[in-house]
This record gives structure tokens, sequence and C-alpha cells, in this order.
């Protein structure tokens, strides 16, 4: 890391003096008075269960009663046709012996809570941690650095640094914030009755540091309570250095199927019963700047939607190494559809974000071609877009030209942005009827695309 104390960085970038770094720091402290942001102290879930309840009646009195502790009155709402953005932050515990100092924590997962009231669907959107960011700053050390993890905003520059990076990254205005804190996440989740889910594979890691101890044996199917189902939001590895092979990415989609299983949950009939436990347990840990009666409203809207209304993604990027380090790199290009479809100017392109997942689909790349690896290729680069059942194989006969053969015409937007072949057919052998996606290689496609 020390190789980045250059005068200029590696794009040609002047670094900042110490004295530019405190006017910055500056700046960002005006900003924050000036927007005068509340805080909220609360979890992904209770952001959810607030929204779902919120149109109950009798919720009014609870949601009137959330802590404020005089944090301001928040930036304007959105206005009436306009989507609305929570960030939402679920924050690691820092130091167990300094745990009232906020400004050595980082943000362990990082969300955004997205409706959108032209298209009447909820949109949470997952940021990978190792996303990269670029932040001129100096380490305790006196070392300048520009880029890290966006999970390292928070440390750097507040609520407002991560605020800044998210809005740059997803081209949205971010309406509330909401900080996960996980004494709530867990009284929320206990409040529910808790979470069942079957465990994939074990799970057992400790940390002694942020007292998290956790384990889990895969094939067994387990009510979370508020404290396991912390466990199972943050484990990403094993003690033995065994786990998720892609790290970050993987714990996501753990994530989203607690997500799931969580929303199947709250929105049952029988949830009404718990509301008076649930409201308890909100106004006794939140603290947020969504006025009641917008909360009310919202949920109102959102009380009337169907599970397959609440769409679940995640930013996409390129694993890249910088410095020794490795980053994720958001391509924003790649991510066009996720983005259009946060903003209202473009609702449209909600309908090209669905619920079908790469990792879901069963895939086949055949080189028809004498170059040999040329599907060993191809395959490599859907496995680094989240693919993960691609077998490959040979045609008996020779391709010219390169074709995407499905049966899925809802597949095709999705394959035009993974790989580019141009051509589509159906499938048309009996063999590969078992398969979503058939690729035959032709003459015609370049090893480099």
């Amino acid at each position: 890391m020390g190789s980045r104390r250059e005068e200029n960085d590696n794009m040609g970038r002047r670094r900042l003096t110490r004295e530019e770094q405190i006017k910055r720091r500056r700046v960002i402290e005006a900003r924050r008075k000036k927007r005068r942001r509340k805080r909220i102290v609360v979890s992904i879930i209770t952001v959810i269960i607030a929204l779902i309840l919120g149109g109950l009646l009798y919720a009014y009195s609870f949601i009137s009663g959330l802590k404020t502790n005089n944090l301001g009155t928040g930036i304007p709402p959105a206005s009436k046709n306009d989507p609305i953005n929570i960030l939402v932050l679920g924050m690691d515990i820092g130091d167990t012996d300094n745990q009232g100092n906020k400004s050595i924590r980082r943000s362990d997962t990082i969300m955004v809570l997205n409706y959108n009231p032209n298209t009447k669907k909820v949109h949470l959107v997952s940021i990978p941690r190792d996303t990269l960011i670029e932040v001129d700053a100096y380490l305790d050390t006196g070392e300048y650095q520009r880029y890290w993890k966006i999970n390292a905003a928070y440390v750097l520059g507040g609520e407002e640094e991560v605020i800044t990076q998210v809005e740059s990254l997803l081209d949205i205005d971010i309406n509330y914030i909401v900080e996960v804190d996980y004494n709530a996440f867990r009284s929320i989740v206990d409040a529910i009755g808790g979470v069942e889910m079957t465990i994939e594979q074990d799970m057992y890691y400790d940390d002694d540091a942020q007292d998290l101890h956790i384990n889990f044996k895969a094939g067994e199917t387990v009510l979370l309570d508020g404290k396991k189902a912390e466990e199972f939001f943050r484990w990403r590895k094993n003690n033995d250095g065994t786990g998720l092979a892609n790290g970050d990415l993987d714990r996501i989609k753990n994530q989203q199927l607690f997500m799931n299983k969580l929303a199947d949950k709250v929105l049952s009939p029988s949830i009404i019963f718990k509301a008076p436990k649930i409201l308890k347990a909100i106004s006794d840990n939140v603290e947020t700047n969504i006025p009641a009666k917008d909360l009310v409203s919202l949920g109102m809207k959102i009380i009337r939607l169907k599970t397959s209304d609440i769409i679940m993604t995640t930013l996409q990027g390129e694993p890249q190494y910088i410095y020794g380090e490795s980053f994720l790199v958001a391509d924003r290009e790649y991510n066009r559809d996720l983005i259009n479809s946060l903003n209202a100017e473009d609702p449209s392109s909600a309908n090209n974000i669905t619920s079908i997942k790469r990792e879901d689909l069963k895939v086949i790349v055949l080189n028809g071609t004498k170059i040999d690896g040329l599907a060993s290729t191809a395959r490599d680069k859907l496995l680094a877009v989240g693919y993960e059942n691609v077998e490959v194989g040979n045609t008996t006969e020779a391709v010219k030209k390169s074709v995407i053969q499905t049966n899925n015409k809802d597949l095709k937007d999705l394959l035009k942005k993974d790989i580019d072949i141009e051509k589509f057919d159906k499938i048309s052998k009996s063999e590969y009827k078992d398969y979503d996606i058939v690729i035959l290689l032709g003459e015609d496609y370049n090893l480099f695309n």
C-alpha cells in the first residue's frame, strides 16, 4: 500500500495536501449540518415491517412515538411521483471495548430500498462491501490513499460519505438513511417469532473481538431467532478458511434468501396478531427521519404489493487487483437496467430487472470451431458474471455463425449483455431440452470479446 504515496496516482490525478484534506473534511461537516439528516438506528427488517404494518390504523400511535433526539428534520421528501430511496447500512460492532465510538465502525451490509410509484415495485439493491470507491484520505500513519472499499466510507466521512458514494454508484438521490443496530435487528426478528431457514452448507466461525460465534450444520432446518439470524446474515467463511467461493457476493445471496423468507412471513395474515409486540420493538429501537404520516402512507402502498413485486438485485462489477488489494469495480454499462429502474424517468427499465437469477440457469457452451479452449474461455466469462451451472463441449459439425439457443424469450435481454452474440434461436435438439441456454460458438466468435 506504500506505493500510494506518489504525488500523482496511476490515473494522473494529483493527491490532496493535508491542508486540502482538512478543508474537505470541513466541507463534509458543513454539508452534514446543512442537510441535517436524522440518523435511523434500525435494521432493514425494521424498515420492511414498519412499511408493511404502517397501514394498520393503530400503528400510527406507535410510529409517532419513535425517538428523534433532536436530530433535525431531514432533507425534503421525494415529490409525489419520484422514487423514494432509503439507504440501509448494517454496521459492524467496531471495537467491543469502545462501542460508543461509531467513527471506527464499518458498514458490514449496504442496501438501498427503492419504492417507485410508477412501477409500484419495491427494489432492494445490495452493494458488495468490496466495491471500489475513490476518496482522497490519509491513514493514521500519515500515508496517502485514494482507493478504498465502500465499507470503509463510513470511517472516512460518516454517513455523508456513504451517501455520496452510493448516490454516485446508482445515480439516485437518497431520501432517508437507516443504520442497522444489531441489537435492534435481534429484537425485531424475535418479535416476529423468528424465520425458518434450511442451511445449505456448514457454517462454523468464531470472532472473539466482535463476540460473534456461528455454528450451523448443512441440511438442517433452523428457526432463526434474532441472535441466530444475525449470525446467518453475517457469515462468509469458516474457521479453517473454507466457505463461500465468491465471498461477499455469495453472502449477499444468503441475505436475500433470508429476506425472501422474511417477506413471506410478514406478508402472511397471521402477522397481525404479533403487531403490538413488533411495533413496541420498533418504537424502542428506532430513530427515524421519516415522518409518521409518510411512513403510514408508504406502508399503505406497499401492503398492497405481492411478493413478486419485491425485486432483489446486486450491483454487478468486475474483480480487479489495485496495488495488490482485491476490489469489485462496478460497471455502469452492465448495471444500466438496474440504475434506470431506480429512476422515475425510465420506469420501463424495471421490466428488464426480473426474478431470473443467473445462478439458477443451466447452460452448455459448444465449440463449433477448430480453436482449442474456445468454449472454456466463454464459460469463464459467464462464471465471472454470476452463472454457476455452465458445461462445455464440442459440436459434431462445424459452425460458421455463433448462435444462442433458448426457449425462454425473457432471457434474451440478459444474454445480450452477458455474451457478445447477436443471433438467437430456439433449442433445436432434444438432447439439450434440459438446458435453459445452449451457446454454439462459430468461426465468427471473437476470443477477445
